[in-house]
């Protein structure tokens, strides 16, 4: 765990735990089962979607690059920081939610630890969008409320990580 984040992991799971509702355990157990696969599906996906972004990021700079060697008026002559940001992000999403696999198939924190990450980051990208030309109030919202609500379900399966391989259910459940 990335030291910096351990207090914010600690804080956020007693919050989690405390103020939460609990999921039952015929719910938490097949999510655990099956989160391995789940996370390698969103990984191909975001990965699809970062290098179907860099796709059209490349050509539409190519096109602006063009129309003012040609002497066009554009409005700009370079694709806006946050698009290539964005595309940062959903690089090091998809390689979070694919290095996950491993680790979480085999029930090692260091699994969890990695989907925490990719929260993290997704909630910083929603930070950072919401004060560009892309973004606003709205988008803010809905990033705080999609981390919150991931988080929830990341928290609710995190005994599963943390405690012993040999353990096979949380006790808290």
């Amino acid at each position: 765990m990335i030291e910096l984040l351990v207090p914010v992991e600690k804080s956020l799971s007693k919050f989690y735990t405390e103020n939460t509702p609990k999921l039952p355990k015929n719910f938490t157990k097949p999510l655990v089962e099956y989160l391995p696969w789940i996370n390698l599906f969103i990984g191909a996906i975001t990965l699809l979607a970062a290098f179907s972004l860099w796709g059209a990021a490349t050509v539409t700079n190519s096109v602006i690059n063009y129309s003012n060697n040609l002497g066009v008026s554009t409005t700009t002559n370079k694709l806006n920081a946050i698009v290539w940001i964005g595309l940062i992000v959903l690089f090091l999403e998809a390689a979070l939610f694919i290095a996950s696999f491993s680790p979480t198939k085999n029930k090692k924190k260091s699994g969890w630890d990695l989907l925490f990450y990719a929260a993290v980051v997704n909630l910083i990208y929603g930070v950072v969008i919401a004060f560009s030309s892309l973004g606003g109030v709205f988008s803010l919202i809905l990033s705080i409320i999609g981390t919150a609500i991931g988080l929830y379900f990341l928290f609710q399966i995190r005994d599963y990580y943390v405690k012993s391989k040999s353990s096979e259910a949380p006790k808290s459940h």
